[in-house]
């Protein structure tokens, strides 16, 4: 059974910083790609970041370029999103996300094309 198992969120000032972990289990995705998503209330979910396998395909979603990074550890099938200068838009639940294929149907910022989902983890930026 694949578990996807994240932890880091939390209340922070506006110009602060967090860092969320996404912790795998089950199988990896050595194949595939592993991302983040978030949503705020009463917004759809959207997509922020996403990694593949060797860490040589990455991409963000521009309202984070220079802000996030998204990285990991292939040795502990853990993925990050270190998170910088944030502000109070940037408050959502914050999911973590993989997928098997290294290939897309449509693009890597559609949620459908992800097969495993994180709990959430909330991240609140107060001003």
């Amino acid at each position: 059974q694949v578990q996807l198992v994240e932890s880091g969120g939390g209340l922070v000032q506006v110009g602060g910083s967090l860092r969320l972990s996404c912790a795998a289990s089950g199988r990896t995705f050595s194949s595939g790609f592993m991302g983040w998503f978030r949503q705020a209330p009463g917004k759809e979910r959207g997509f922020v970041a996403a990694i593949n396998w060797g860490a040589d395909r990455i991409y963000y979603a521009e309202s984070v370029k220079g802000r996030f990074t998204i990285s990991r550890d292939n040795e502990k099938n853990t993925w990050y999103l270190q998170m910088n200068s944030l502000k109070p838009e940037d408050t959502a639940v914050y999911y973590c996300a993989a997928r098997q294929r290294s290939y897309w149907s449509r693009g890597y910022r559609y949620a459908y094309e992800y097969d495993y989902w994180g709990q959430g983890a909330q991240v609140t930026v107060s001003s």
